[in-house]
């Protein structure tokens, strides 16, 4: 389907001096003057795209990858289990959060900063090859890294809140001891990046690269989250009447690798990480990924509560159906396509062998998103094979962001409710439709689009942003049971993260977010 990014090692060796220092030099990744950006990189075309490749690799790294799931382990979705990688997570939701937690809150903050200070490289050295680009290609360049720049700003933005915002590549030190910027100037920054995106991406499918649906839907979501629901409807709706984009035919297939190669799955898909075959998600410090850490290690384990949590086929809630319920039975199918139910066994369906979970599970259920059974057994010798994109924006999550902004700003009408039910009635799904007499207010609708949102968006790492983003994560959180005899801690200065001791000795101009000592 689309470019895996595939780099040669002369490319990598280039892109290792291009962006990364030494540890003892690193200040978010910022390069001392004698990089290659100072070295007459910047002639041909083909230096501009191993530029932006190196740009695009960022996406490779932490929670802006195929990691980003994790963000399930903050909310009342799912149990994180110790990982050696995104340390700390269950801990946070017991509510140790301090500026020396260090571990997954450390990554949230450094990796979209690493990302941004590519696009900034990129963007003050890409116009010395403009001799060699057609105008319009050098727009479209520029297009992507500002998207991708916005991208990792957002991420920033809702994590943190005020942070400092760089908008051009610095070459010392000190031009990086800057104060943080207000959460409005952050935010009017990303509209920018992603409005010059607009007019200057290709309007085609996604293929890889950053398309001017990607940016689009993007935007979207970042009105979304201010609040500003009728310019969020306007420019989602843009979408949908553009018709480049359609709901994949099977759900389950739009996490696998096969099924992302495949046209009549991956329409669906508006941009995404993207990881090369024979290459594992996770190199360091063994070989990891998708399949081998949901079902080998089973390190991401949905609670009881969220499984129960889906309707039944005929639409309604366990308590009110008739259906028989038992084993989750007559459940929607997103249930048994999302996770590993109580009783189930896993099975390679060509050679009926078994996978065995080393890490048993706590909560009595397993991730099975992200899994292709027909890998069983799956194990970290198998980890290489699991290079399934990360799928950062889809067509279903327009559908539903446009159903929740013309419902905010205008209450329900029918083209709310034909995007609610157009997600709900996807092949393999087929759930029924919303029933207009029983969410014919404002509220209930709300109350309902957030539901589908869980569901359908389960296990995609969202869940952590719509709590905040709805004010509602104290509600949600604060005192719901966890696999031990401690409940969540979600307080009200938990919707930000304190920025780490660590980046407030290295910027003296940094202040630390309210209420964290």
């Amino acid at each position: 389907m689309k470019n895996k990014y595939k780099i040669s090692q002369l490319t990598i060796t280039i892109l290792l001096v291009f962006f990364f220092t030494s540890c003892e030099q690193d200040f978010l990744d910022k390069n001392p003057l004698d990089s290659v950006a100072s070295q007459g990189f910047w002639k041909t075309k083909g230096d501009v795209e191993t530029g932006l490749a190196g740009v695009y690799s960022r996406l490779q790294q932490n929670f802006l990858g195929y990691e980003r799931i994790y963000f399930e382990g903050l909310t009342d979705n799912a149990y994180s289990v110790i990982n050696f990688n995104q340390r700390n997570i269950f801990e946070m939701t017991l509510g140790n959060i301090s500026p020396s937690t260090g571990g997954a809150i450390d990554n949230m903050y450094s990796s979209p900063y690493r990302a941004i200070t590519s696009c900034n490289l990129f963007l003050d050295n890409v116009d010395k090859a403009k001799d060699n680009i057609l105008p319009a290609q050098l727009d479209a360049y520029k297009a992507e890294v500002r998207f991708i720049r916005a991208l990792s700003y957002f991420d920033l933005v809702q994590i943190f809140g005020e942070v400092p915002l760089y908008k051009k590549y610095f070459t010392t030190i000190e031009e990086g001891k800057i104060a943080k910027s207000t959460k409005a100037e952050i935010y009017a920054f990303i509209e920018e990046d992603l409005n010059f995106a607009i007019s200057k991406l290709p309007d085609t499918k996604y293929s890889g690269h950053a398309v001017k649906g990607s940016a689009q839907a993007l935007l979207g979501r970042v009105l979304l989250t201010q609040e500003k629901w009728n310019d969020a409807a306007t420019v989602l709706k843009q979408v949908i009447d553009g018709g480049k984009f359609q709901l994949a035919n099977n759900y389950k297939n739009i996490f696998l690798v096969d099924g992302q190669a495949n046209p009549a799955v991956n329409c669906e898909i508006m941009f995404s990480t993207n990881y090369a075959p024979g290459n594992p998600q996770r190199s360091s410090p063994q070989p990891a990924g998708y399949e081998v850490e949901m079902a080998n290690w089973g390190l991401l384990q949905p609670f009881k509560g969220f499984a129960d949590s889906y309707q039944m086929t005929d639409g309604k809630s366990a308590a009110n159906s008739t259906l028989p319920n038992e084993n989750y039975a007559n459940r929607d199918p997103r249930l048994d396509m999302t996770m590993k139910l109580p009783n189930e066994t896993w099975k390679n369906p060509n050679t009926q062998v078994s996978q065995v979970i080393d890490n048993p599970s706590i909560t009595g259920y397993i991730m099975e998103k992200y899994v292709d059974l027909n890998k069983v057994p799956i194990s970290g010798a198998t980890a290489p094979s699991s290079h399934q994109d990360y799928v950062h924006i889809r067509y279903a999550d327009v559908l539903l962001m446009y159903a929740e902004a013309k419902n905010e700003a205008s209450g329900p009408d029918a083209t709310v409710y034909a995007a609610i039910n157009q997600v709900r009635a996807r092949p393999t799904v087929n759930m029924p439709a919303v029933v207009q007499s029983e969410v014919s207010t404002k509220d209930a609708l709300r109350e309902y689009i957030r539901s589908e949102r869980r569901v359908e968006l389960s296990m995609e790492g969202f869940r952590y942003f719509d709590l905040k983003r709805w004010k509602i994560a104290v509600a949600k959180l604060n005192g719901v049971a966890t696999v031990g005899t401690q409940p969540m801690l979600f307080l009200q200065k938990n919707y930000y993260l304190p920025l780490q001791q660590s980046e407030l000795d290295r910027n003296p101009k940094l202040v630390q977010n309210p209420d964290y000592k």
